[in-house]
């Protein structure tokens, strides 16, 4: 099979009007994309960035990260990821801490002084980059230093990624690991389509998620990799995404937790979906009973796969063969690891348990940054029937996964008691119909202050976190719960959030539509 540096290489054999990539109405042909690449490649040359070196990307879903993607890995270096849906704060931050030797952005992202200024400070060139105009974007007084590229295995990918108990770090993906996942793609789904085929035709593959993260990140990659065209939505809307299916018939496509509920609130016309055989879903845990319904509204079955960042994407899941014979039995399963991949269940000591038994679930693959040598304990408790399949019965950590994207609840709290009014502030995850979990936050505030306002605390993390950390609700408290040993008794706070909400409600339901309450 192709290696993914050849399926770069063999790209540039396509035609240059070639349809590439679709954003809305409008197509991106190759041979703009190529420009763009050659013009990045050359750029960085000037800049140092040879073989090896690492390079930042404010990685958007647009046509030019593709084309950044192209320069630096079809060159052989390292492409590290920036999160664009960030605060500018914590991206300059992100950039400095990753030490990058240059940096790629929107010129918007460079004509924000603290982000200029940091990149400066830190010696990092930087290219602003806009369609296909490529300019330098500052003049660092001196270079950042090269990597060491003399000891371990070539790194293709730098992805930010959360930690299991801590703030978000950087996850290398080696080489081999990315080949390690296109190849268990290929031989879980047979994907990969016939080798002489013509570069950028086939089927059109469907980009919904952020490429800033490893979902939506592979897809693009095996797109190149296959040389197929590809939509590449600059966000999910159910509009956009059924107008792509109904344009392009896809037989396959992926579709998250949170966008198939809104697929369903929507009530998309069943004709709409006609091409698809099924859909595939793993950015976080898929209820059962969501994937019935969706199932049963459209005849469509619902694939859960699994995975993570740190494995290169997914190690685990359902094929269409296994779903017909196995998903009443098994339903709520994450199906089976891929081939050449093993997966089972230890105690909190590291001692296997057997069939049936609930514990922590670890990973053996060559998809692992370590290899096939190593086991990964993942953050996940779950348990294997007798039959192979595998069940997650939930997390060991605190992260909150809302709609696929994870949040730290301290990231949130830390963000909290940044305002003057607030004490100290603690954040936990809420159940939620569409988004599976959604961050509550309950503040107690500083001397001198009794209730802060909602909105107002929310607007101030809006300058402090992404989008989807924001908290849905702020409650304050005279003062948080806590045990003896001063940690906040999670019990009691869920009692005191209970006890504040019921009047709420209670006033909402008195209260008639239109009216002010006296």
């Amino acid at each position: 099979m192709t290696s993914i540096k050849d399926a770069l290489v063999s790209l540039w054999n396509a035609p240059d009007d070639a349809r590439m990539i679709q954003q809305g109405e409008s197509w991106f042909e190759w041979g703009t994309v190529r420009r763009l690449a050659e013009r990045l490649d050359m750029e960085l040359d000037s800049l140092g960035c040879g073989a090896g070196s690492r390079v930042a990307v404010v990685l958007g879903n647009r046509m030019e990260s593709v084309a950044a993607l192209l320069a630096i890995l079809g060159k052989g270096r390292t492409i590290v990821t920036l999160n664009p849906m960030q605060p500018t704060a914590r991206v300059a931050a992100d950039m400095t801490g990753a030490a990058p030797r240059a940096v790629l952005a929107a010129a918007e992202m460079w004509s924000e002084l603290e982000f200029l200024a940091a990149a400066d400070a830190a010696g990092i060139s930087g290219l602003a980059v806009d369609g296909e105009s490529v300019a330098r974007a500052n003049s660092p007084v001196a270079a950042a230093p090269e990597p060491d590229r003399t000891v371990g295995e070539a790194v293709g990918v730098e992805i930010f990624t959360s930690g299991t108990t801590g703030p978000p770090k950087r996850i290398p993906l080696t080489w081999r690991q990315l080949e390690a996942a296109l190849t268990a793609v290929h031989s879980h789904t047979g994907a990969a389509g016939p080798a002489d085929r013509v570069p950028l035709t086939g089927s059109v593959g469907l980009i919904l998620l952020p490429i800033v993260h490893i979902g939506g990140l592979w897809g693009v990659l095996q797109c190149l990799a296959e040389a197929r065209p590809f939509v590449l939505l600059p966000r999910f809307t159910v509009a956009g995404w059924t107008a792509a299916v109904k344009e392009h018939r896809p037989k396959v496509t992926g579709l998250p937790p949170a966008a198939m509920r809104a697929v369903l609130d929507a009530d998309v016309p069943r004709e709409d979906l006609s091409s698809l055989r099924a859909v595939t879903a793993g950015t976080t845990v898929v209820s059962p009973t969501l994937a019935d319904e969706f199932t049963a509204r459209y005849g469509i079955p619902v694939l859960v796969m699994y995975g993570a960042t740190e494995f290169s994407g997914a190690v685990a899941g359902w094929t269409k063969p296994l779903h017909a014979q196995w998903w009443q039995q098994k339903r709520g399963s994450i199906g089976k690891p891929f081939p050449g991949v093993r997966m089972r269940i230890t105690d909190e000591d590291g001692m296997e348990l057997p069939f049936g038994r609930t514990g922590r679930l670890e990973v053996h693959s060559r998809q692992a940054g370590a290899g096939t040598s190593h086991w990964v304990r993942t953050s996940d408790i779950g348990h294997i029937d007798d039959d192979g399949f595998v069940f997650v019965d939930g997390r060991a950590d605190d992260a909150i996964i809302r709609g696929g994207f994870k949040i730290q609840p301290e990231t949130v709290a830390h963000a909290l008691r940044e305002h003057p009014a607030v004490l100290d502030a603690t954040v936990f995850g809420r159940e939620d119909t569409r988004l599976g979990r959604v961050p509550i936050a309950v503040i107690e505030p500083a001397e001198g202050f009794d209730v802060i306002d909602e909105a107002e605390l929310k607007a101030f993390c809006r300058d402090r976190l992404t989008a989807y950390e924001i908290p849905v609700r702020v409650f304050t408290v005279s003062r948080l719960p806590r045990g003896v040993s001063m940690k906040v008794d999670r019990r009691r706070l869920l009692e005191l959030v209970a006890e504040i909400e019921i009047p709420i409600s209670a006033v909402k339901e008195a209260t008639p539509e239109n009216s002010t309450p006296s």
